[in-house]
Parts: C-alpha cells; sequence; structure tokens
C-alpha cells in the first residue's frame, strides 16, 4: 500500500513516534488515520512493557510548587540514558507527574500510576509513562516523590 505523505507528517507530528512506526500504521490501517492512532497507542504500550525490565539509572527531580506557594512535591523520574533525561519530553513528563503529585496527594507511587490524569482523564498517569516510553524509546520509572503542604 502507498501511504499519503500528508497523513504520514500529520501522525508523525501529533504523535511523535518514529516515521517507520508511522508508516507501518497507516499501512497496517489501510489509510484510516484514527485507526492509525489507536494501532500506535496498542504498539506503543507492547513497545514499553517490553522494556520494563530494562535498568534505569539516570534521570532527573524535578519540583512543582503550586501558585499560592503552600502546596509543593519533589518527583523522581528515571530513565536508562542522560541523553533522553535531557530531552524536552523527559522533562515535560517529569514536570506533569510533580504537578500530579501536588494536586492529587497520592498516598505510594503505585496508586499515582493509577490515576487519571489532571489534564486528560482519558489516560492514567500510568498510560502518560508509557506514551513517553514509546515516543523515546527508553524504560521510564517513576522513583519516588514527596508532597509538601503549609
Amino acid at each position: 500500500m502507498i501511504v499519503d505523505i500528508t497523513l504520514l507528517k500529520r501522525l508523525r507530528n501529533e504523535t511523535q513516534v518514529s516515521i517507520a512506526d508511522c508508516r507501518k500504521a497507516l499501512e497496517e490501517s489501510n489509510g484510516d488515520y484514527q485507526k492509525a492512532i489507536i494501532w500506535l497507542k496498542k504498539h506503543g504500550i507492547e513497545k514499553a512493557e517490553k522494556k520494563s525490565d530494562r535498568a534505569t539509572s539516570q534521570g532527573l527531580i524535578e519540583s512543582y510548587i503550586h501558585q499560592n506557594g503552600r502546596i509543593g512535591s519533589l518527583v523522581s523520574v528515571l530513565c536508562e540514558t542522560d541523553f533522553v533525561a535531557k530531552t524536552a519530553e523527559f522533562k515535560t513528563l517529569a514536570h506533569e507527574i510533580a504537578m500530579q503529585v501536588a494536586s492529587m496527594n497520592p498516598k505510594d507511587v503505585e496508586s499515582l500510576l493509577k490515576q487519571d490524569y489532571i489534564r486528560d482523564a482519558s489516560k492514567t498517569i500510568e498510560g502518560l509513562v508509557k506514551e513517553t516510553i514509546t515516543k523515546l524509546g527508553e524504560n521510564i520509572v517513576i522513583s519516588k516523590f514527596q508532597r509538601f503542604e503549609v
């Protein structure tokens, strides 16, 4: 099947997934854009699960202070390489997780992963992490967090 280059570019820009995976998704879905997005999500989750055993020794610590200055959080998010830890996507993920911790006050990492994402209730924090794993190609783990409130 010949893939429409316009759809390929659009899918790549929207998902940030590799061009090869975008092409395969469009081929598997016979050029149906919405089905290609669903295919990429399913494929991404499978890829993320395969990477879950990989060691995560790099990463960063992110902080978030709510605008009232009375609630804040620190999170430690780990990945496999310092290269990925320096990417905008990884930094954004860490910031979003820190904001989630400050606003939702989870009791531990396991409960945090099961929470609905505050910006999009159609996905969980675990889903958000898996999406980022798909984009960046490395295992990502939320190591620990701490929430502070005055």
